[in-house]
């Protein structure tokens, strides 16, 4: 007859299994606080921005404005409200910059190529553009080589229900490697997601991008496939955390 261990003498058991569930929730809840706090801030901040873009002179970046000795122009006028890397939802780690527009209003305030290049923009694009950077000329950026070659990507330019592309006339859906300047107007910003029944906050979302081996672009989606843009555009953070121009 097969004996069966007593309560008492599977109590121990039971009393380690619940201390360990313990220290990993706390060991969990130690690691991810930090992150979870500075979530709460950046949205605390971008309700403030919301609610009221001129109250807060001092986040703004301005369309076109070169910061310091940085590369890149800014790509538009805005909030930097998510970062590179940040976490607004779990499991997901922000590939870009997402720069919400000070004017509330769809199809208003402008997007431009941050760096001369050859832009693409795929026949199935209603909101984006993508621009290629061959022989990309510095040395300086973490984890770029001298003259890799590069792409910026630049999203979000179309209506709530996606049937309206706020994408300048002059690059129609199927255009393929287009040289243009840097400077040139590419847009305006807009809040499709891919969803319309949940748009975005209205943004422009700017990405750059890595190259395949092939010589084309990475899913920008996921952050291994990107660069941070803080270096390119020459942004630091200011005393609220925000990325703004050293010299504002």
């Amino acid at each position: 007859m097969e004996l069966k261990p007593s309560r008492r003498s599977r109590l121990p058991y039971v009393i380690i299994t619940i201390i360990i569930v313990a220290l990993a929730i706390l060991g969990g809840l130690a690691y991810f606080r930090p992150t979870v706090v500075e979530t709460a801030d950046r949205i605390r901040q971008l309700r403030a921005w919301f609610g009221n873009p001129a109250a807060h002179p001092e986040w703004q970046v301005q369309v076109g404005e070169r910061c310091g000795a940085a590369l890149m122009l800014m790509p538009t006028s805005g909030y930097i409200g998510f970062g590179w890397g940040d976490n607004f939802r779990p499991g997901h780690a922000h590939s870009g910059f997402d720069i919400f527009s000070p004017d509330g209003e769809l199809n208003k305030t402008p997007v431009v190529a941050a760096y001369e290049g050859y832009l693409t923009r795929e026949s199935d694009w209603r909101s984006a553009v993508i621009i290629r950077h061959p022989d990309f000329p510095t040395p300086r950026i973490p984890g770029l080589v001298f003259g890799e070659q590069i792409w910026t990507y630049y999203t979000h330019m179309a209506s709530t229900d996606g049937e309206t592309s706020f994408i300048s006339e002059e690059f129609p859906a199927g255009t393929f490697e287009i040289f243009i300047e840097e400077g040139t107007l590419l847009g305006y910003q807009g809040n499709w997601s891919g969803n319309p029944v949940s748009p975005t906050g209205l943004h422009l979302h700017f990405t750059v991008v890595k190259s395949t081996l092939s010589g084309g672009y990475r899913n920008e989606t996921d952050i291994e496939n990107t660069y941070d843009p803080t270096a390119f555009l020459g942004v630091q953070p200011n005393e609220d955390g925000v990325p703004v121009c050293p010299s504002a």
